[in-house]
């Protein structure tokens, strides 16, 4: 008895049966099929990745330098709590300021300013008829509150349109009559200031020989001190570091 011969099966009948063989046995035989050298080099994308699936560990070695994940494309999101550490502090504050008028009284302020001394008349401490009381009364000394050893020191004229400093019934700073420095005193005039330092800056009224202390010397644009009447406003800012302030 003859049986009966069988055919080889064609390519495209294996491949179907290979399919059908993957379709009935579930992903995790597919996957021990499928290998590295199955996928093309660069083909997979984000699209093919299921949203949620990647781990920290399935990133391995340099993959972020080489440009395995775009630029800027992590977000703190991504990373757990603990994983992206804090930069250095930093600096305490901007700064500190203070507004003071014509008479050197502090009309406005950032807090921590306080005035020991304006336009001070001081004791005659020179051999008469010598007379040297005037020698802080261009100057306004100004307690910051703190040590300025750190910190900078920074003043400017204050303009002021509403008083006529020079009495020619002209306070938006257009005369040009006589063509002096100070032909315009509302909007003109110059300041200094710096820290009292003993040594370095000395600071003559009682209590201010010190690193808390500063001294503004307004003055006129001729370098001039000034007087009653021309005295200037004038802000000035303490920047850095105020966590030492009292």
């Amino acid at each position: 008895m003859r049986l009966p011969s069988i055919r080889r099966p064609s390519p495209s009948m294996a491949v179907s049966v290979m399919a059908l063989l993957v379709a009935s046995t579930g992903t995790s035989y597919a996957a021990g099929l499928i290998g590295s050298d199955d996928i093309k080099n660069n083909s997979i994308q984000s699209k093919d990745v299921k949203d949620g699936s990647l781990k920290g560990r399935d990133i391995k070695g340099d993959s972020i330098g080489s440009n395995k994940i775009r630029n800027g494309s992590l977000k703190e999101r991504d990373f757990r709590p603990g994983v992206l550490k804090a930069g250095p502090a930093g600096p305490a504050g901007v700064g500190r300021w203070a507004l003071v008028d014509a008479t050197g009284a502090i009309i406005a302020q950032s807090g921590g300013f306080t005035v020991t001394a304006a336009y001070p008349t001081l004791p005659n401490t020179a051999v008469l008829p010598a007379d040297n009381s005037l020698r802080a009364n261009g100057n306004v000394y100004i307690n910051a509150g703190e040590n300025l050893t750190n910190n900078g020191i920074i003043a400017t004229i204050a303009l002021q349109n509403t008083v006529d400093q020079n009495g020619d019934g002209i306070t938006t700073g257009r005369s040009t009559a006589n063509g002096g420095a100070d032909v315009n005193p509302e909007f003109s005039g110059e300041v200094t200031a710096a820290m009292c330092q003993p040594g370095v800056v000395n600071c003559a009224p009682p209590g201010t020989g010190n690193t808390n202390h500063l001294v503004v010397s307004p003055r006129n644009s001729d370098g001039s001190f000034t007087t009653d009447g021309t005295r200037k406003r004038f802000y000035v800012v303490v920047t850095g570091d105020s966590s030492d302030r009292s």
